[in-house]
């Protein structure tokens, strides 16, 4: 018997339910096993979506940055969720070998600033009260100024609090996310909840992504 796609039921349909699927079929063409999930409260998904936007609005992170450290953030919790997705779109921005290589928790393959980023994303998912005032100088040294630095260390926070409902609540990554991947990128992605099965493959076909969790 398949697995199912989450722990929780799917939620009763309401404005802001339909609104959240709609806006799902528009982005991705089929929607979200995370959605299905956070849509116990719409209003409070809606509500994380805009600040989490209204961060990055004004940040001075480039979306290849922020590429990095939800990749790394997600690599160093385990989470193949959010791996794969920002795994993809990682390497959209760069290309597969340097994505997979922020995946498997890797530096030397990105800018100073992009890998002192990941390196940082690393420290706060491992232990944020392990930090030390040579953390915060090494991305300095890398270019980054005291406003980016608060504004990727509160982008890894939100990343964290997305993941860990995700993950605590058994969301599992959909098929169309992880066959829409690079290969590099679901290669490396070895950890975390399996990737749903597709019900629409036969029976005796293996899913894509990550098997392990």
């Amino acid at each position: 018997m398949n697995r199912p796609a989450a722990f929780l039921a799917d939620p009763p349909q309401s404005a802001g339910v339909t609104a959240a699927y709609e806006d799902d079929l528009t982005s991705d063409g089929y929607v979200n096993n995370l959605t299905r999930v956070w849509c116990w409260r719409p209003d409070v998904l809606a509500s994380f979506q805009t600040l989490r936007a209204d961060l990055l609005a004004a940040s001075g992170l480039s979306p290849r940055e922020v590429a990095v450290l939800v990749a790394a953030t997600a690599a160093a919790l385990g989470d193949a969720y959010c791996a794969l997705a920002w795994g993809a779109r990682l390497a959209e921005l760069s290309d597969e070998a340097s994505a997979a290589s922020v995946l498997r928790g890797s530096d030397g393959v990105l800018s100073e600033r992009e890998n002192a980023l990941a390196a940082w994303a690393r420290q706060v998912v491992q232990d944020p009260n392990a930090t030390t005032e040579g953390h915060v100088a090494r991305l300095r040294e890398a270019g980054l100024h005291d406003r980016e630095i608060f504004e990727a260390t509160t982008w890894i926070a939100f990343r964290l609090a997305f993941s860990t409902v995700n993950d605590a609540l058994g969301a599992r990554p959909d098929p169309q996310l992880a066959e829409r991947a690079p290969r590099l990128v679901r290669e490396a992605v070895t950890y975390g909840r399996p990737v749903q099965a597709d019900t629409s493959a036969p029976a005796d076909s293996a899913p894509a992504g990550p098997v392990t969790g």
